[in-house]
């Protein structure tokens, strides 16, 4: 009866969390990536546990009132904290990773949670497991899943800098924990509602994240490979970005100016470099590894050196600095 109570408790979530990274056609997170982020996601729980009970403690409320108000927003947002850091240093590129990663996180989250309970709880009738491992688990998971799906949609259209990009989802995830801990329906309804209703978000979210992921591919990768071949053809300035370039030859040397079309020609290859491993991933291929891209990398650092903060900025609008972009090269990274 242990052993079915710890199955009940912990393989629910962890069972979702696969299935997600099954589902993704691109394959675009390493699975020592989601691996790192489930670790976080326990070390996250052991903190919350903490100040749960520092806060518990002080006697501010009643056990039963923290636990439908306070903990709910103190959890989503020590969960939430670490969705922010992966997208704020672009290691999302698309919805279909901030799902993954966020229900990572949460099922970490669930897994510690679930332990303390089971040593706190070791009596416990097998249906509280039940709830605990296919509702409060999932749960945890979804809410985190939520937030990241919605910051990632608003960061995609309005990029990542501004933490405003965050409120929408954390709300959601507050809202979605604080009612299913109110119980205002049946356990059993509760639990029942969330897996009818998790799964088709995430199979919305998967259609469209990988529609805007081909997207993006066919348009990017034309759009890259048409500049990339006038600046080997010389003839960029018959284009926009062409025309900008020359444009900066009164504000900059010409040596500058020349560094920033090396700058933008590596770029577009490590753009197009990265488009056509996306691309060979979804048709079921590894491509192997590039040792010229470390050395590329090293001639974009020595040219933003050369031309300066201010360089930087000036090139900035033909980069397509934008966080999908932006992504990709930390992909190739």
């Amino acid at each position: 009866m242990t052993l079915v109570k710890i199955l009940v408790a912990l393989s629910p979530v962890l069972v979702f969390l696969l299935i997600l990274v099954l589902l993704d056609s691109f394959k675009l997170l390493k699975v020592k990536t989601i691996l790192l982020i489930i670790a976080a996601g326990c070390g996250i729980a052991m903190l919350a546990l903490i100040l749960n009970r520092w806060l518990i403690g002080r006697g501010l409320m009643e056990v039963s009132t923290y636990a439908r108000s306070l903990g709910p927003i103190l959890e989503e947002l020590l969960k939430a904290a670490l969705i922010v850091f992966l997208i704020r240093t672009r290691r999302v590129g698309f919805m279909v990773d901030g799902a993954i990663l966020g229900f990572a996180a949460g099922a970490g989250f669930a897994v510690v949670e679930n332990i303390y309970y089971l040593q706190s709880l070791d009596s416990t009738h097998l249906g509280v497991w039940v709830i605990r491992g296919f509702g409060t688990a999932v749960m945890h998971g979804g809410t985190t899943s939520v937030f990241a799906i919605l910051s990632v949609a608003l960061a995609e259209r309005k990029g990542a800098g501004a933490f405003s990009i965050f409120a929408p989802g954390l709300a959601a995830a507050v809202g979605i924990h604080i009612f299913f801990n109110q119980f205002l329906l049946p356990p059993m309804v509760n639990t029942a509602l969330q897996l009818a209703g998790l799964p088709l978000l995430m199979a919305l979210t998967f259609a469209r994240s990988e529609q805007a992921l081909r997207d993006w591919l066919e348009v990017g990768l034309d759009t890259d490979v048409t500049l990339l071949d006038s600046i080997t053809s010389g003839t960029v300035s018959e284009t926009r970005a062409g025309r900008y370039l020359l444009s900066l030859r009164d504000r900059f040397p010409g040596r500058v100016v020349g560094d920033m079309l090396c700058m933008l020609r590596i770029h577009l290859e490590l753009a197009v470099r990265a488009k056509g491993i996306l691309m060979m991933r979804e048709a079921g291929f590894s491509p192997a590894s590039d040792p010229e891209i470390a050395e590329r990398f090293r001639e974009l650092r020595f040219l933003g050196e050369s031309i300066g903060k201010t360089g930087r900025l000036a090139i900035g609008p033909i980069l397509h600095n934008n966080s999908r972009d932006l992504w990709q090269i930390h992909m190739l990274k």
